[in-house]
């Protein structure tokens, strides 16, 4: 029976999270007219036939469009738009993938790295794809797998991996085939790779894997050494410290070891002691720690052998110690060298160290005796056993921060210091919305900017990149750093906000000035706020306001809900909260946003869960108030409950400040009227002043709802409509009804005003 088919047209989705991942996204009736489900193969048929996997989109979605992103959309031929068939294609694993690109990345990566980057993608002949992993809609069991190429990529490749493209030179099948842990993958007039682990197929095509994946050979990766000792592939050429802004002071105390250790052992012998040269690197994904390595191992003339520990940790227990063992014996073999070992909580994880990891402290501890220099690099590194911190291995820790606003500056100009850039660029804005972005995302959105700038000036002969690109690249070019709970920045400030003038007077002076203003603090011997908890009926703008906040403070902002930190494994959601505000500290200036905090944060001794809350609640008071300090980190909680959270928490030094955010009067419902028709257009005969006294009862919440449903009648009635009218206002007015509780409302303001006294 002939597969069935639909042809739609095809719709640009450039902001989209799954971008350059291979991912199309249907209507759910589409999906389920053509018998899909997500993560199903399909074959795409435009002025090229190519293939991708099919995910959901909004319900709110036109059943008529198939939404891409530019990559694959430039795969069809129709750049531009056009028309796609789309059908179901059958599961095929490929047998093998060929791949060219440019010559730094081929240097850089592996083909163990490649294949991973590529695992869940279908491929076709001629096609372009990215090094981006297929993250969307993995299978559990290669999750870790997907987020260890993440993380490897962004060490190994650096400034440009998440804006690269590659071509697929050639596909074993040549219809569109799955990259599975089996697939050979490799480079045109390279090397190859090869899986051998048992990774197959569902019946509904996601990978699964029965087994840990397992790599054949040794399987060297860029500039690794094979058993021969002959480097398969020459190591890409080391960057200069001035080339890595922010990271000067790290390459000082990393230069000052290494060169003592190597080139001044005299002096030591003399003084009769010993210096180890083992040192952990650890910082966020894409902040150049490989690169900090590899430029201060060329400063004091030494060989980088490099490591990458996912790769040995794929191995089987025997052929992971044969090659750590192996990148020992080179690493000693003749004149001053240092072992990378990258993301080395993959050998030598803290919850559960096997025999791999033994091995490997055997090894790093020879090595370290030979005089050898051993480098691991971690962008967890609580992930990373702790045994490993002894004095005679990895005695010294190096952080690499996540950058600010000046040193993000910093970063941009190096890295457009070749680019012509035109008059109106401005460096420091740019900057300045950049919250969250390594080294690795400053490169890629400047990459994405140039490509926007060549699209539009292609017959130019001077063609300059513009503020418009860089403004174009932003919605594109996401911090990877943060994925996991960043508030996503809306382009919104406290100025947008109608009414509520006294609470944002407040807020601005509880959590601007202290992320803003930290020096003017200490200039004047005084702690800023720690924290802020914001309390009101529900839907009257409390998480509008900290996404205010966050638009308007240029801050990294990490957000959670309270009970998403809640597990019930023992020591978890103690763990989480750790965790939470180790990155808080790494990242600052930061704005911790807790939503729904009296669901984190009960009083303790009245829940009946075993003591989880209760050891939560311990651990934030710990972290906000305790021996670790706090810098230029702000913690907002949010709740409509405000009677429910533990008081210790609002004492002086934690959540001190009590903001209450009350329900909107007439004036301040005809400001948020205006402020959500700000691009609405009303009709003369719409008088928001006189609606917003009629609207006794509503939120801020439930005045934005109307302003959306009196455009919904207009567009009901025609979908010509030009204007909103005073009638569709009426309209609207039968169907929003008030949503506030008069009595939690009446609760909240004796409690407010008790607070006040």
């Amino acid at each position: 029976m002939a597969e069935p088919d639909l042809t739609l047209t095809a719709s640009l989705r450039p902001a989209a999270l799954d971008a350059r991942r291979g991912v199309v996204r249907l209507h759910p009736e589409v999906l389920t007219a053509l018998a899909l489900r997500p993560g199903d193969p399909v074959r795409l048929a435009g002025r090229r036939v190519t293939a991708g996997i099919v995910a959901p989109a909004e319900p709110t979605a036109s059943t008529a469009l198939l939404y891409a992103d530019d990559l694959l959309l430039g795969n069809l031929g129709i750049r531009g738009g056009g028309q796609v068939t789309v059908s179901p294609l059958p599961v095929t694993p490929a047998r093998r993938v060929t791949l060219t690109g440019p010559v730094e990345i081929i240097a850089a990566v592996s083909p163990e790295m490649l294949r991973l980057a590529l695992l869940g993608k279908v491929v076709t002949a001629g096609d372009d794809v990215s090094l981006l992993p297929q993250d969307v809609l993995p299978d559990a069991a290669v999750r870790s797998l997907v987020e260890a190429a993440r993380r490897s990529l962004a060490n190994t490749v650096g400034y440009a991996w998440t804006s690269t493209l590659l071509t697929v030179v050639a596909v074993e099948p040549d219809a569109g085939a799955l990259v599975t842990m089996d697939t050979v993958v490799g480079w045109e007039h390279g090397p190859a790779t090869r899986g051998s682990s048992p990774v197959g197929q569902d019946p509904g095509g996601r990978l699964s894997a029965a087994a840990t994946p397992r790599t054949a050979g040794t399987g060297a990766g860029a500039g690794a050494a094979t058993p021969g000792g002959t480097d398969v592939v020459k190591a890409e050429a080391a960057p200069s410290v001035d080339e890595l802004p922010g990271l000067r002071a790290q390459a000082e105390e990393l230069t000052e070891l290494l060169d003592l250790g190597f080139h001044h052992r005299e002096v030591l012998g003399r003084l009769s002691t010993t210096v180890s040269l083992g040192v952990l690197v650890s910082g966020p994904a894409g902040s150049g720690k490989s690169a900090l390595v590899r430029a201060v191992a060329a400063r004091v003339r030494a060989r980088v052998c490099p490591l990458w520990a996912p790769e040995v940790a794929a191995l089987n227990n025997d052929a992971a110690a044969r090659r750590l063992r192996e990148a020992a014996t080179s690493v000693r073999a003749g004149g001053p060298a240092v072992l990378l070992v990258t993301d080395v909580e993959a050998l030598a994880p803290a919850d559960e160290a096997g025999p791999v990891a033994t091995v490997f402290r055997q090894v790093l501890a020879e090595t370290l005796r030979a005089g050898a220099a051993v480098v691991c690099t971690t962008s967890r590194p609580e992930a990373v056993d702790p045994a490993l911190r002894a004095p005679d291995l990895l005695s010294l820790r190096i952080t690499v921060p996540l950058p600010d606003q000046a040193l993000r500056r910093e970063q941009l100009t190096v890295l457009t210091r070749q680019v012509p850039l035109a008059e109106d660029v401005r460096l420091d804005e740019v900057a300045g919305r950049t919250p969250g972005f390594v080294a690795a995302d400053l490169a890629a959105l400047v990459r994405e900017a140039g490509v926007r700038a060549a699209l539009r000036q292609k017959a130019a002969e001077t063609p300059t990149v513009a503020m418009a690109d860089f403004t174009a690249a932003l919605e594109v070019v996401r911090p990877t750093t943060m994925a996991a709970s960043t508030l996503e920045l809306a382009s919104v400030t406290l100025d947008d906000v109608g009414d509520l003038h006294e609470v944002k007077e407040r807020l601005t002076e509880s959590v601007l000035w202290p992320l803003t203003y930290p020096d003017t603090f200490a200039r004047l011997g005084v702690q800023p706020p720690r924290g802020v908890l914001l309390y009101g009926p529900p839907g009257c703008g409390k998480t509008y306001l900290v996404t205010a906040l966050a638009g308007s403070g240029r801050a990294n902002v990490l957000s959670v809900k309270g009970a998403e930190l809640l597990s019930k494994w023992v020591g978890e959601s103690e763990r989480a909260v750790r965790e939470l505000f180790r990155r808080a500290r790494e990242a600052a200036p930061t704005l911790i946003f807790l939503d729904e905090v009296d669901a984190l944060a009960p009083v303790r001794g009245q829940a009946s869960d075993g003591g989880t809350t209760d050891r939560v609640v311990a651990a934030l008071l710990t972290e906000l108030d305790g021996v670790e300090a706090l810098r230029n980190v702000v913690v907002v909680g949010a709740t409509n409950r405000p009677d429910l959270v533990d008081p210790a928490l609002l004492r002086p030094g934690r959540l001190e400040r009590l903001v209450y955010v009350p329900p909107p009067d007439g004036p301040a419902r005809a400001e948020i009227l205006r402020a959500a028709a700000r691009n609405v257009p009303l009709a003369p005969d719409v008088d928001l002043a006189a609606l917003g006294a009629e609207l006794e009862g509503f939120s801020a919440a439930d005045c934005a709802a109307l302003v959306r449903e009196s455009a919904l009648a207009a567009m009901r009635e025609s979908l010509t409509a030009s204007t909103v009218t005073a009638a569709h206002v009426g309209t609207a007015r039968k169907r929003v009804r008030p949503s506030l509780d008069p009595a939690q409302v009446a609760w909240l303001a004796a409690y407010a005003e008790k607070q006040a006294r």
